[in-house]
């Protein structure tokens, strides 16, 4: 069984940092394209970053390019998030998630709430 366990979030000051860890089992890990979504209230869930099986390509969605880094550790199974420069506008549940066997997997999310 697929599972992905989200980590790292929590409050932080605008202009803060944090970084968020997603643990996968169930699946092997270092052949498959990870993601981090958010998702505010009221809002549709958003792309924010994916990162291929090896980890030497990267895409961002433009509203974090420059602030936010993927990247993986194939050998501990586990998917990045490091988030710099937050603002205010950040704030939302961060979910990790894959495709694997023809369905999209996702974590319970961590909550990331940037406020002074």
């Amino acid at each position: 069984q697929v599972q992905l366990v989200e980590s790292g979030g929590g409050l932080v000051q605008p202009g803060g940092s944090l970084r968020l860890s997603c643990a996968a089992s169930g699946f092997a890990f270092s052949n498959y394209v990870m993601t981090w979504y958010r998702q505010a209230p009221g809002k549709e869930r958003e792309l924010i970053a994916v990162i291929d099986s090896i980890g030497s390509n990267t895409n961002y969605a433009e509203f974090v390019k420059g602030r936010f880094t993927i990247s993986r550790d194939n050998a501990k199974n586990t998917v990045y998030l490091q988030m710099n420069s937050l603002k205010p506008e950040d704030t939302a549940v961060y979910y990790c998630n894959t495709y694997y066997r023809n369905s999209d997997w996702w974590g319970q999310g961590t909550q990331v709430t940037v406020s002074s």
